[in-house]
């Protein structure tokens, strides 16, 4: 089998009922194949090696992202979570096809919510393949209503806030990958559309994951992207979680979990209070544990 990938430990250990809110599995292939046409081939990174992965770290609790490698056959993700169900919850894929009896399966089993996705694969110029966008997300919302659950939305800055109105109007909880996607690149924090998400988010109407790597032109510093992480945790610390992107896909060099712990640490002064609700309060709020 191929090695885990293991991430070091935070210098402080985690607290009890700690949650990674963001990773993958994989495989094995034999059992759960990917299927032709994706966008990009995964490595081999199946529970068991997750599993070894959150012992390393310390986190007693995951959740699991459908991956867009394997479209809406969410059987991956599903048999990881069945394997330690009172410690893992999931994220699906989905599409219009999905009706309440099998919306009513995925939440008994442990999903909480669906990705959707509107980032544009480097390799064909269009969609990654395998995932759903805004407009599945608008035909499948009133279902999520009734059955209780969320949308997790992974797009580009300015795509998300040129959307933003029409999300907030389908009346679901959201939570926004990776930081929201803002980064210097974008903008700074006193920019209006950064202004407007940081409104929602003091309204609780957002969640954010602040995972912060892949919006960095600084890797291994970061630097660049602390004031909009800093707003963030400013504008609503109860509506933030923390995830390692495990397996870290499509990028290089691949960060190591424990310290942007650390460095999470570091920028917020060692609040162990904070600490604690953004790996343990919220993520047992959002996702039911």
């Amino acid at each position: 089998m191929t090695e885990p990938l293991i991430f070091s430990a935070p210098r402080r250990p985690l607290p009890p009922g700690a949650c990674d809110t963001h990773a993958h599995v994989f495989g094995p292939f034999e059992r759960f194949p990917l299927p032709e046409g994706r966008s990009y081939t995964p490595p081999l990174q199946p529970v068991e090696a997750h599993q070894a992965m959150l012992e390393s770290m310390g986190f007693d609790r995951a959740v699991i992202v459908q991956a867009s490698a394997y479209g809406t056959d969410n059987r991956c993700t599903l048999d990881a979570i069945a394997r330690n169900p009172k410690q893992r919850r999931g994220i699906a894929v989905v599409d219009e096809t999905f009706d309440d009896a099998r919306l009513a399966e995925l939440r008994d089993a442990g999903m909480r919510g669906a990705r959707f996705t509107e980032i544009i694969s480097k390799t064909t110029g269009k969609r990654l393949e395998g995932a759903s966008g805004f407009d599945v997300l608008e035909a499948v919302a009133p279902k999520f209503r009734e059955h209780g659950l969320h949308a997790q939305i992974f797009a580009p800055f300015d795509l998300l806030m040129e959307n933003f109105d029409r999300l907030l109007a389908l009346d679901l909880p959201l939570v926004l990958d990776h930081l929201a996607r803002v980064g210097p690149s974008d903008r700074t924090t006193d920019d209006p559309e950064f202004q407007r998400l940081l409104a929602m988010l003091r309204e609780g109407r957002i969640w954010v994951k602040m995972i912060v790597f892949r919006n960095s032109r600084l890797p291994g510093d970061y630097s660049d992207v602390r004031p909009f992480h800093d707003a963030m945790i400013e504008a609503n610390p109860d509506r933030l979680v923390w995830g390692t992107d495990w397996p870290l896909l499509n990028i290089s060099p691949q960060p190591d979990a424990g310290p942007l712990l650390d460095l999470m640490d570091e920028w917020t002064a060692g609040d162990t209070a904070l600490r604690d609700k953004i790996l343990v309060d919220n993520p047992q709020i959002l996702y039911g544990f």
